[in-house]
């Protein structure tokens, strides 16, 4: 567990090779309107995010997952891909914009991945691309640009 970033990142049980991504403080929005999630790096600048339990709560009218959910999921996504790929000092990062393009429905019931890359690192600045997925079925595209901390 990481104490100093208030999140508890650690080997997910029953799940080799992924990293838990869950804020220590269980009344936040990431562990009300998301649910717990895990995390694997993908590569050199690369990782996939997995919210694991998508259930009635999250869904739309249509019995899919509702878009601010995938929405949500893919802004958290992104400081895990930050955090995993470029380290802690990146703690407290506010997001500056996100761009995303809905593609398919994403079914309750089934995991959904965030695949994101970090594409570029300034001093103050990422920016990242990705997808939102489950299994062979594309869910969105999104770019986004996240600030980083003030050194204070």
């Amino acid at each position: 567990m990481s104490s100093d970033t208030a999140f508890i990142h650690g080997p997910a049980p029953g799940n080799p090779g992924w990293l838990t991504w869950n804020l220590e403080d269980d009344t936040r929005f990431n562990a009300v309107g998301l649910g717990p999630m895990i995390i694997r790096r993908e590569g050199e600048r690369s990782a996939r995010v997995r919210l694991i339990d998508l259930e009635t709560r999250h869904s739309n009218m249509h019995g899919n997952v509702h878009g601010g959910v995938t929405l949500a999921f893919i802004d958290v996504a992104m400081f895990a891909t930050m955090f995993c790929v470029l380290g802690a000092e990146v703690t407290g990062s506010v997001t500056l914009d996100l761009h995303n393009q809905f593609i398919g429905a994403g079914r309750i019931g089934a995991p959904l991945d965030v695949v994101c890359e970090v594409m570029r690192e300034t001093g103050r600045l990422v920016f990242l691309r990705g997808t939102a997925e489950q299994g062979d079925n594309l869910v969105s595209s999104f770019v986004g640009t996240l600030r980083k901390p003030s050194l204070r």
